[in-house]
């Protein structure tokens, strides 16, 4: 399986223009700049779109570890910050904090924190990212 996203840039960094689209439609000639990314610009940035992938990759892998010990979620919140910093080699991600909530009928909180666990080593997004991943899980009542 392969999925393909795509990037067209034009003009120099600081006053350049960018669009990045997807396969499937969902983002489609979406602008980014460099005061997308180092500013508050209209349109959206590499790090966000990272954060995007791992909120949702993450509460997928979730879903499927809670699964594996018999528990179906109601509702399960994730929320990915990237942490991007200039630091001696340029501009890095050095990392990512998960933010998850979950309301999860049945559920202790072993349970919980196994399964988050679970997800967050082995979510693919996670497995990708050479950073480190820092993670808050709250199971509601």
């Amino acid at each position: 399986m392969k999925r393909k996203g795509s990037a067209v840039w034009q003009g120099d960094l600081k006053t350049g223009k960018g669009t990045v689209s997807t396969d499937s439609g969902v983002l489609s000639q979406t602008q980014y700049s460099f005061s997308t990314r180092f500013e508050n610009g209209a349109g959206t940035n590499p790090e966000e779109l990272i954060a995007a992938a791992h909120a949702g990759c993450f509460t997928m892998a979730l879903s499927g570890q809670l699964g594996n010990a018999g528990l179906v979620p109601d509702k399960l919140e994730t929320t990915a910050t990237v942490t991007f910093d200039k630091v001696d080699a340029g501009w890095t991600v050095t990392n990512i904090h998960l933010d998850v909530t979950g309301k999860v009928p049945k559920a202790d909180q072993a349970a919980w924190d196994k399964a988050t666990q679970g997800a967050k080593t082995g979510c693919p997004i996670s497995r990708l990212l050479n950073t480190n991943i820092t993670m808050d899980a709250k199971l509601e009542r």
